[in-house]
């Protein structure tokens, strides 16, 4: 009887991985840290030198994994001390602080400096990122929302969250996504996003939302730019990317091409309904004035 009974399943392995937290000083990366691996939150600022150090066990499924966080200083003076931290690295945590527009600017940044410290022969394909838009408390001094978040990146092909620190919200859900994104990364092995999106669903044990389904087939790039082109524009001239003075033709030009490339119908980019209605609402203004 005994030989015939199945065998027990034996617990998974526990798996070590290595994060890193990328982003400008006092965006609240330590704060972030502290309230996953010690439940707490420091009010008080006190500067990252150098590289602060956090680590925490997670369990996904039957598997434990332990997560070793280094926190990188934000400040330029500490380049020299971080840069030999992005080596083996298999997750980043992109951090911005949503009422500091600048912070969030540096994003790219940040990216192009990890990509230099990794050389030619880095690969960045196989890390997992989480943009991290932070202080969503603090709502009454907020200046980049969350399409304009979430567009930057998804355009990317990066998990999206927003967080507070100070209250904890959206905290675990990151983590914890993320933690269920590395297992599948390292039981398969070289693998697309597709697949990330699709699976890290089932996984997720604490309710955290559902990222949002495969960026590259849902927009392009050429929407992700238009869309931030069309935020930042001064005018309605700009908004429509033509020159002060143009005609009614070069105007309805302009218009029917950015219409075809935002319509809500066909793009699901975030920020693309209330880019096509500005779209529209500059096109009317301008015919206006145009005799």
């Amino acid at each position: 009887m005994e030989a015939n009974m199945p065998k027990r399943k034996e617990p998974g392995k526990s798996l070590r991985i290595k994060v890193i937290s990328m982003g400008n000083a006092e965006v609240g990366k330590s704060c972030i840290i502290k309230r996953y691996c010690e439940k707490r939150f420091v009010s008080k600022y006190l500067a990252t030198i150098g590289i602060d150090y956090g680590v925490t066990k997670v369990q996904v499924r039957d598997r434990e994994i332990k997560v070793n966080i280094f926190d990188m200083a934000g400040h330029p003076f500490f380049y020299e001390v971080r840069n030999e931290f992005y080596k083996d690295t298999q997750g980043v945590i992109l951090v911005y602080d949503v009422g500091q527009k600048d912070s969030f600017d540096a994003l790219d940044s940040w990216l192009a400096e990890m990509k230099q410290e990794l050389g030619p022969h880095g690969n960045m394909d196989n890390i997992v990122f989480v943009v991290c838009a932070n202080k969503i408390d603090c709502t009454k001094h907020r200046c980049i929302d969350e399409n304009e978040g979430r567009l930057w990146a998804e355009s990317k092909g990066f998990l999206y969250f927003e967080t507070s620190a100070q209250t904890g919200e959206g905290i675990s859900e990151m983590f914890q996504c993320r933690m269920s994104t590395h297992l599948i990364s390292f039981e398969t092995g070289d693998i697309m996003w597709q697949t990330f999106y699709i699976s890290i669903v089932d996984l997720c044990e604490n309710g955290g939302k559902r990222p949002t389904t495969n960026s590259s087939a849902s927009f392009t790039k050429e929407q992700a730019d238009t869309i931030r082109r069309i935020r930042s524009s001064k005018d309605s001239w700009d908004m429509l990317g033509i020159k002060p003075g143009a005609s009614r033709e070069e105007v309805n030009k302009a218009y029917r091409k950015l219409a075809v490339l935002l319509h809500p119908d066909k793009c699901v980019a975030p920020g693309s309904e209330d880019a096509f209605k500005a779209v529209v609402n500059a096109r009317t203004a301008l015919l206006k004035n145009i005799k």
